[in-house]
């Protein structure tokens, strides 16, 4: 007999309790730099951009802002941004992974964000999406929804102020620099692994590890009844690749995370054999 088995989904999910701030301005390739190295990681993603140009498409009102349609566009964006933050609030009630995308031209608003996660338990880092001023420009000019010339000089200037003072807010250690003025397989791969290391890193904020435990425990309650599993040392049980192999129980326990294990490994890896196997 053991003792009980308990339940883990999404307590040890990867990506859980990490936030990523997406930096960059207009045209320095942030969408795809994130398509790249953020996939198959966990992450929600968390731009009101992107739901905005969907609602324009939806409808039909043109990505290239014209006057005439302003009145329309307005109801539209502060709707997205409704739905977005809506989407963020369920995210954070999770602890899910994020990617925040931002432009960096706000300082304070990434630090104010940054400090909410943090009391909530993420543990938070910034990837920073660098371009110069000529291939934004150049980039721009090619989206299907362009910005004003004059707001994407404004705007890169204002984000190059800010990379010293957001290097300092997130740490060394927790902010990646990538040049995207001619960025290649090999610059984004690299990229993508060190993004994977973090997610993969252990959970340090003491609020994170204090929920985690709540959490474990409240799951923990909702499975008070024992479970009987005809299992006793000394029985032969089956595991392997195919769960074919024949295994003698040595040991009975739990791994640290609280599953039940069999001779150290974890009880789902078995097949316990039917009278006719």
């Amino acid at each position: 007999m053991i003792e009980r088995f308990i339940l883990r989904e999404g307590l040890y999910d990867p990506g859980i309790f990490k936030a990523f701030f997406l930096a960059g301005g207009p045209g320095s390739g942030k969408t795809y730099v994130n398509q790249r190295i953020t996939p198959g990681l966990g992450l929600k993603n968390v731009n009101s951009d992107t739901a905005f140009e969907t609602a324009l498409k939806a409808a039909s009102l043109s990505l290239d802002m014209p006057p005439e349609e302003q009145e329309q566009r307005d109801k539209i964006r502060a709707r997205s941004k409704k739905l977005t933050a809506k989407a963020l609030s369920l995210y954070i009630n999770g602890r899910l992974g994020l990617v925040i995308d931002s432009t960096a031209r706000d300082y304070l608003k990434i630090e104010t964000a940054k400090a909410a996660l943090t009391r909530f338990g993420y543990d938070s880092y910034c990837i920073f999406v660098n371009t110069s001023l000529d291939v934004a420009l150049a980039r721009n000019a090619m989206r299907p929804r362009k910005v004003p010339v004059d707001i994407v000089k404004s705007n890169h200037a204002e984000v190059q102020q800010n990379i010293g003072k957001l290097q300092r807010l997130f740490g060394m250690k927790n902010f990646i620099v990538i040049d995207n003025n001619k960025a290649n397989d090999k610059i984004l791969e690299k990229s993508y692994k060190m993004v994977k290391k973090l997610v993969k890193q252990k959970v340090t904020n003491y609020t994170a590890k204090s929920w985690m435990k709540r959490e474990l425990e409240r799951k923990q309650a909702a499975f008070k009844e024992d479970i009987n599993i005809p299992i006793k040392v000394g029985d032969v049980v089956k595991g392997g690749k195919f769960k074919n192999k024949s295994i003698k129980v040595k040991k009975i326990g739990k791994n640290e995370k609280g599953d039940i294990t069999i001779n150290d490994k974890p009880l789902l890896k078995v097949r316990i054999p039917n009278e006719n196997s």
